[in-house]
């Protein structure tokens, strides 16, 4: 972006150059009294202011080049060493991982079958590998399973496309999905503890609230500690958040003191 501001600001400057230029010429040709001026002093000062404009003119049209912008390079379907993975990859690898015993033993934020996608990344090399300049390629893909709460995570060689590790914790949080998130408002907005979130929504933009689609959404783990009430005490164990939501194209609207409980799908008030 900066080179092109740089250009088009050359592009400014040749063109004030020339101009000035060209006027230069018209004076030199239309001044009174140059024509009949001596053929060593007017005449040749004339001739002089010419084609020193020209000069000018021909070295700033040099000077120009014009700008060249070039298509992003298209993304090849595998990365090398330690790039990003790449969007096949991370589609390749997601499948690869999710095999059919855990799609069917766990359940997504939703209730439904398979459980919910959390990150995909690229692997660290093993120790041996790491000067190892053709050391393989692997990928974490974790899993947040709500049937029973554990969060799952399988190393994938992407040579050879095969399983190399699974683990399983129970008691982890990792960051939220976007998934979760989502369905968290969409639990809060259909609760009776949402109906002050509703009612703050409506009095900054008039309208109902009715979807999570109406708002911009952050969120963030929420474990229980010594002060939490009862009704979150497994937070933790738990898939458990708080909301910061903001309307769209509107204020930002305070929820702090809701704490939605994704596994028990159930919403509690705290301090």
């Amino acid at each position: 972006m900066r080179t092109i501001v740089h250009r088009h600001l050359g592009k400014v400057v040749a063109g004030a150059a020339i101009a000035v230029a060209g006027t230069a010429v018209m004076v030199g040709i239309t001044l009174p009294g140059s024509a009949g001026a001596d053929d060593s002093g007017g005449g040749n000062g004339a001739g002089q202011t010419s084609q020193q404009a020209g000069q000018g003119q021909d070295q700033a049209q040099g000077a120009v080049q014009p700008g060249v912008v070039e298509d992003a390079p298209a993304e090849g379907d595998k990365g090398k060493g330690r790039d990003p993975l790449t969007d096949d990859e991370t589609e390749r690898v997601e499948k690869l991982a999710l095999d059919r015993q855990l799609f069917r033993s766990s359940e997504n934020v939703e209730g439904d079958k398979g459980p919910q996608r959390i990150t995909v990344d690229l692997a660290e090399p093993d120790e041996s590998e790491l000067d190892d300049p053709n050391a393989p390629r692997r990928a974490e893909v974790s899993f947040y399973d709500y049937k029973d709460d554990s969060l799952v995570t399988k190393t994938v060689n992407l040579d050879t496309g095969k399983v190399e590790g699974t683990d399983t914790q129970h008691g982890v949080q990792p960051p939220l999905s976007r998934a979760e998130t989502v369905e968290a408002a969409q639990l809060l907005i259909a609760d009776r503890l949402g109906a002050g979130l509703k009612a703050d929504f409506k009095d900054a933009t008039g309208k109902e609230l009715t979807t999570p689609d109406q708002l911009l959404l952050n969120s963030m783990v929420y474990r229980a500690n010594a002060g939490t009430p009862a009704a979150l005490a497994d937070c933790g164990k738990h898939r458990c958040l708080r909301l910061f939501v903001k309307a769209k194209n509107g204020p930002w609207i305070d929820s702090r003191d809701l704490v939605v409980d994704l596994s028990a799908r159930k919403i509690a008030k705290v301090g």
